[in-house]
């Protein structure tokens, strides 16, 4: 079936990893699966902004090398950054070396803090904004998923963002880091790994 490719364990899965070992194990392991860990979250919507233009093979293969150079995407720590900081950062190979997206990092850590003191965690924020399943596709194929690069819930979120100061935080970046949360579940009709995040899903406690 469209966007549907059997993986070496005979399994069949989402085709967009193609079978590549690091992208697979991303695939089964975390995309999708809810997630409401404060500095992953952070860190999440933190590299789909550098992801912005870029493959995300490209960024998941320097993830560990961005988690060394943002303090583990600690938002505390990294709202401390200073202009040296952004100097070092700009030198790091083992990062995308994008000034305005350090610095657009290092402001979000900032925003974060606000936000979390507003809502008592990141997680609480981003899980109200949970789309009700009335919102979803019934049957969520291949041609459903590509045509929907982003949704009115990442437009409002994005929108709240930026006014809230937020940058690299547009309506796609947003819906990528939704589904990379958990906050819907895209793993397409006939992915093994689409029951198994229906049951975490509903298992999942959501903040408050």
């Amino acid at each position: 079936m469209d966007g549907l490719i059997e993986g070496p364990d005979g399994r069949i899965r989402c085709a967009w990893h193609g079978n590549q070992d690091d992208y697979l194990a991303y695939h089964d392991g975390e995309w999708g699966r809810p997630v409401s860990d404060d500095i992953r979250l952070f860190e999440k919507i933190c590299l789909e902004g550098f992801q912005s233009g870029l493959s995300w093979l490209t960024i998941l293969r320097k993830r560990e090398n961005f988690r060394a150079a943002f303090a583990g995407f600690d938002f505390v720590k990294v709202a401390r950054f200073t202009e040296d900081d952004v100097e070092r950062l700009v030198q790091d190979a083992g990062i995308i070396r994008h000034r305005g997206k350090i610095v657009s990092t290092i402001n979000n850590a900032k925003r974060a803090l606000e936000l979390r003191d507003e809502f008592g965690s990141l997680a609480a924020y981003f899980w109200s904004h949970e789309p009700p399943a009335s919102d979803r596709p019934a049957i969520l194929d291949w041609a459903t998923l590509r045509a929907m690069p982003k949704t009115a819930t990442s437009t409002a979120i994005s929108k709240d963002l930026k006014k809230r100061g937020w940058s690299f935080v547009g309506p796609t970046t947003v819906y990528a880091f939704m589904q990379a949360m958990g906050l819907v579940n895209d793993h397409v009709e006939g992915c093994y790994c689409r029951p198994e995040i229906e049951e975490a899903r509903a298992s999942f406690e959501r903040p408050s």
